[in-house]
């Protein structure tokens, strides 16, 4: 058990320093393309500059994230301080439906205003350095724990922020060439609509634990017949709830109705360890039943044959 809390530790101090880094690499390069938005009148590059600017305020508060999970818990707060780190995924994921709608609306406004000059020259240099900054950016959070929301909140943020240097690269390219300046906006839309995508299932999977669902990938009406028919001594299974605090603490309580002669002590470690090998369910609280006992205001969930 110590050897699972240590591990855990260890991911979260790695999953901090990572996101610590890519914070400081957005802000740092945000200040550059808004400058050079600004000398371009790009807004490609003010867009992502806007972009970047929320993502640097993210990627603080998901650094501060792993900071304040790693606090232990305390008697006010018995699961300690990991929920913060999905409430910070959802956060990040509702600022991300904001700014596509920021980047479409003064896209359509430039649309509608017509053609502004646009030194494509600028954005091309603008774009490349911005693409290598978010590149590095991206593979310091791939190589964090990709399975932990607040990681992937943060890395959908990057991503969006490296599609905006590629829509900028690309738009200054074909404004050197050509002189067409819509290209800029309408590639803006573009990234707008692919970051609106990605902040969608990170909003929707954060607020799926927020309100204590059960993992996505569970189906807990399978539990108890399970339970029934491969724990000797279980008889039925009720009042089963499954959570999550985080997407790696995944929480289940149930009671479990047993036969007078079965052994309770017994029953409990099987009931658990059936728990653990076929739900990947390891935090259990299992509340035994006699069947005289047995709470018969609910209908229990019986195995079927």
């Amino acid at each position: 058990m110590h050897g699972s809390h240590d591990h855990s530790r260890a991911v979260t101090a790695k999953n901090e320093t990572r996101m610590g880094i890519a914070a400081l690499l957005t802000g740092g390069f945000m200040f550059i393309e808004l400058a050079g938005g600004i000398a371009a009148n790009s807004l490609a590059l003010i867009a992502d500059a806007g972009h970047m600017l929320t993502d640097f305020a993210s990627l603080t508060l998901a650094w501060f994230a792993f900071r304040l999970a790693r606090r232990p818990a305390d008697w006010k707060r018995t699961y300690g301080f990991d929920r913060f780190q999905v409430l910070v995924a959802f956060t990040n994921g509702l600022a991300l439906f904001a700014i596509a709608g920021w980047i479409v609306y003064e896209a359509i406004h430039r649309l509608i205003q017509g053609e502004a000059h646009v030194a494509g020259g600028i954005m091309v240099i603008i774009g490349i350095a911005g693409l290598l900054v978010n590149i590095v950016s991206f593979m310091l959070l791939r190589g964090a724990d990709r399975e932990n929301l607040n990681v992937r909140g943060a890395a959908v943020h990057v991503l969006g922020d490296l599609l905006g240097s590629v829509a900028a690269l690309i738009a200054g390219a074909v404004i050197m060439l050509t002189g067409w300046t819509p290209i800029d906006p309408l590639l803006s839309v573009l990234v707008a609509l692919i970051i609106l995508r990605s902040g969608w299932f990170v909003v929707s999977e954060s607020a799926h634990i927020l309100l204590e669902g059960a993992p996505q990938e569970l189906d807990t009406r399978d539990i108890a017949p399970d339970l029934v028919s491969n724990v000797p001594g279980v008889n039925e299974v009720h009042h089963v709830h499954v959570w999550s605090i985080t997407q790696s603490r995944r929480m289940v309580t149930l009671h479990a109705v047993i036969g007078d002669e079965a052994d309770n002590d017994a029953v409990v470690q099987g009931v658990k360890g059936r728990l653990k090998d076929k739900f990947n369910l390891d935090h259990a609280t299992v509340e035994i039943e006699c069947r005289a006992c047995a709470d018969t205001t609910d209908e229990p969930h019986r195995a079927t044959s």
